[in-house]
């Protein structure tokens, strides 16, 4: 069997739903034969992995424990769902206070116990916010921790493709930036249908600016309306797209979406925000972002409501003033 890499990929929160899904999916990815799954849960850990087990895989060598620097130890490459769910009626912002202190604890951990780990995903909400927490903590260079984002831009394409009738592949260039929550801006320059361009059809009679409003919403809503359908929030698209992001930067195939990264710009300051990205076996690298005068100012609006909830958790003490982030992290400056 070949894989990706040898190298150790722990999964934490594997005992969840969104945890559970991605080992299964890095697993059939041939990532690595080398998954740790890490979980403070020990029945229910134990349960995944007497199910993965039952799978067949070729050549895994699956592990699991439910203390952190064993998990840790050696580890390449983590990705993280381990903070509280979202519920009905709850917005991403509404966990910041808890799943904030639950990602400081990872990045201390990462600085204790794996300082050498070339690339880390978080994946628990509000993720902008709990990525730059553990960046902070973590003492990592901002190149080796991404952030899930994409999930925004696949439910534009999935909207779009619902409404023009078409396979979801034939909607292509769909690419929302900024806040992974309701602040979300939704970039509609580069998208097609088909061969048309989506802004060439904003306005028309096949998508009029109300539907096109309509469908906006219906992004933004999206994670939350799969609360409402299923009862829980998601967790196999959070668990597809964040091992399609750590299979990148393991050196697989290129991640097509743009990616929560740490962004330090003349426009966007000491922030974890949706950018467009190429994430590689060299870390995360930001790319030319291009958009129009009003999807522009929609990001500059949800750069500054990330920046209010940034220090809504430095004022909780979780991380210092941005002045001194470099006391934690020295690639911070």
């Amino acid at each position: 069997m070949n894989f990706v890499t040898q190298d150790k990929l722990v999964i934490v929160g594997a005992a969840g739903m969104i945890g559970s899904n991605m080992a299964q999916t890095a697993a059939m990815m041939h990532l690595t034969p080398n998954i740790c799954l890490f979980d403070v849960y020990l029945p229910g850990l134990e349960g995944v992995v007497e199910e993965l087990r039952h799978c067949g895989f070729d050549g895994l060598n699956i592990t699991y424990t439910d203390k952190v620097e064993e998990a840790f130890k050696d580890a390449k490459y983590i990705v993280s769902s381990g903070g509280a769910p979202r519920k009905e009626g709850m917005t991403r912002e509404d966990l910041v206070a808890g799943n904030s202190k639950i990602a400081a604890e990872l990045g201390d951990n990462i600085k204790k116990y794996c300082p050498d780990v070339k690339h880390v995903t978080i994946i628990f909400n509000p993720a902008d916010i709990t990525g730059l927490v553990c960046l902070i903590h973590a003492g990592i260079e901002p190149s080796r921790l991404t952030t899930l984002a994409a999930l925004d831009s696949t439910r534009l394409q999935s909207e779009l493709a619902k409404h023009f009738g078409v396979l979801q592949h034939e909607v292509t260039g769909c690419r929302t930036y900024g806040g992974h929550g309701e602040q979300m801006a939704v970039f509609a320059g580069d998208a097609k249908v088909g061969s048309t361009p989506l802004k060439n059809l904003i306005g028309s009679d096949k998508l009029t600016d109300e539907e096109w409003a309509a469908l906006r919403q219906r992004v933004i809503k999206g994670g939350a309306n799969i609360i409402k359908l299923r009862g829980r929030s998601s967790f196999q698209s959070p668990a597809y797209l964040s091992i399609e992001m750590i299979g990148a930067a393991m050196g697989g195939e290129p991640f097509r979406w743009p990616a929560g990264v740490y962004v330090h710009t003349d426009r966007y300051r000491n922030i974890m925000m949706a950018y467009e990205t190429e994430i590689t076996k060299n870390g995360a690298v930001l790319k030319e972002l291009k958009g129009s005068d009003k999807e522009m100012a929609e990001l500059d609006a949800s750069y500054k409501h990330l920046t209010d909830l940034r220090d809504q958790v430095i004022g909780m003490g979780v991380i210092p003033p941005v002045a001194e982030w470099h006391k934690m992290n020295p690639h911070l400056k």
